[in-house]
């Protein structure tokens, strides 16, 4: 009886240890008993009936996935490429496992569709300014397409959008353009302020004769700076008495 009660202790205990599974604080595990699905086990130490049961662990945390870049057209037939970051998680478990065979590979086709609708719903000058507003549109989507599966999508950010060639050069020009057009207002307003201030030099120059003469001397001693040159003086007064200021 000894005999034969060790080889059923030992087999017991193998079986009993081979039971024992280990989730970590990220994880919680989705047990199936005969194939059907029987409870989610928590983080920790758990145990399961070694081929009767099967456990499948699952990541709890915010996973991040890049959704591939692809040509998607404007709601103004512009060809651009775009690419995109989905950041999502799973909320249910058993759904995550049950409903779907593989829930990271179908968050993305979802996103890429949602995506190109998205974007073929706005101009392009919508899409280049509108990023944030566009990842929000595209996140309401996925969210809703993938909570039966048990997935929570947290974000979508839309990260490069490129545009055709062409489209560059135009868009380069014609940002050259701005910026010369605002180079010739702001040099005209310059040359404006110029005149204004000029005129309420001579204004005051005009009121004051003094004021006139040594402006006339400076301006002489601007246009002959060399010593060898000669230059007649012409009296203020004898010109105001021949132009019939002093009548």
């Amino acid at each position: 009886m000894t005999a034969f009660l060790f080889p059923l202790t030992f087999i017991l205990v193998i079986v009993i240890i081979a039971g024992f599974r280990i989730l970590m604080q990220y994880e919680k595990g989705v047990v199936f008993t005969l194939g059907r699905y029987t409870s989610t086990r928590d983080p920790g130490l758990t145990w399961i009936i070694p081929l009767i049961q099967d456990i499948r662990k699952i990541d709890m945390r915010i996973m991040t996935v890049d959704v591939p870049k692809q040509e998607v057209m404007t709601k103004d037939n512009i060809p651009v490429n775009i690419n995109a970051v989905v950041y999502f998680k799973v909320k249910k478990p058993e759904d995550a496992v049950i409903q779907i065979s593989n829930y990271v590979f179908a968050v993305v086709q979802q996103s890429q569709s949602a995506l190109k609708d998205v974007i073929g719903t706005n101009d392009l000058d919508i899409t280049l300014s509108e990023r944030k507003r566009i990842g929000e549109e595209i996140k309401n989507i996925v969210d809703t397409a993938t909570e039966k599966w048990g997935i929570d999508i947290e974000a979508i950010n839309v990260q490069e959008i490129e545009l055709p060639e062409d489209m560059k050069r135009a868009m380069a020009k014609q940002a050259e353009a701005e910026r010369n057009r605002r180079a010739m207002i702001i040099s005209a307003q310059g040359e404006v302020e110029s005149a204004q201030k000029m005129l309420e030099a001579a204004k005051t120059l005009e009121k004051s004769s003094i004021t006139m003469q040594l402006k006339t001397l400076q301006t002489i001693k601007d246009i002959a700076p060399s010593p060898s040159q000669t230059i007649a003086l012409f009296p203020i007064e004898l010109a105001n008495l021949l132009s019939g200021k002093n009548k």
